[in-house]
């Protein structure tokens, strides 16, 4: 359907008719089955992926890594991570042989939110400088986006469908109808690796200042009503 022959990718932008028939024919797969197809329809080059190496990352990078272990995966380093996730990510990329590459804010920009403790003052702003930002450097060089978002996790990721535009690239989410029961019979059957912090407590992992424990992200941005860092809006 939208295969092509060339190993390199040029931008481009999708049809709402075209994202709708992707919808209609990857729905009924499974979520490997999804990865597989992708990689069918498109080139690697073609396809972003991020992680934050936080809760059960482990889901997402273990299908990827059993289809295609030449895609590279970027990490937002926000400079706030817990030593716990920056282990995680080490164990990690060492298990499944993961092509790991990481991103950050501008040296400048990401010490004036340090100074400044922007992230107890105006977390959305931080979340721009440090996270927001430096993805939408690489972005443009890319026409997927996939990501690990499941519909269970908060009210707006229960409004997405498995491929949508969002401002100049395709999202594209495998995982998304996946209930919470299947994810962690996955985990189980396969011996999975946890954050570290899973076990206390921490359900949803973020940067350390703007994470507690709690239910599913109840603990992001404690008592505050942001729910999304920015990235997936």
């Amino acid at each position: 359907m939208f295969e092509t022959t060339s190993n390199i990718s040029s931008k481009r932008t999708f049809t709402s008719q075209e994202i709708e028939i992707l919808n209609d024919v990857y729905k009924p797969l499974t979520a490997r089955q999804r990865i597989e197809k992708l990689y069918h329809d498109f080139q690697i080059t073609d396809v972003m992926l991020t992680s934050s190496f936080a809760a059960t990352s482990a889901f997402l990078l273990k299908l990827v890594s059993d289809v295609n272990l030449k895609q590279e995966v970027f990490f937002i380093d926000t400079g706030y991570h817990f030593e716990e996730t920056l282990n995680y990510k080490k164990t990690l990329e060492e298990k499944y042989n993961l092509n790991i590459t990481s991103i950050s804010a501008i040296k400048e920009e990401h010490v004036f939110t340090t100074k400044d403790q922007t992230w107890s003052k105006n977390p959305d702003f931080c979340c721009s400088i440090n996270k927001v930002r430096p993805l939408d450097r690489i972005k443009a060089q890319y026409n997927i986006w996939m990501s690990g978002l499941m519909e269970w996790q908060s009210d707006h990721r229960s409004s997405l469908n498995i491929f949508e535009q969002r401002g100049n690239i395709l999202k594209f989410y495998p995982l998304l109808d996946i209930s919470k029961e299947l994810r962690d019979a996955y985990i189980q059957e396969h011996q999975l690796p946890f954050h570290p912090l899973v076990a206390k407590g921490y359900h949803s992992i973020g940067c350390k200042h703007c994470t507690v424990p709690g239910e599913d992200r109840g603990g992001r941005w404690n008592n505050n009503p942001k729910t999304e860092c920015g990235l997936h809006l």
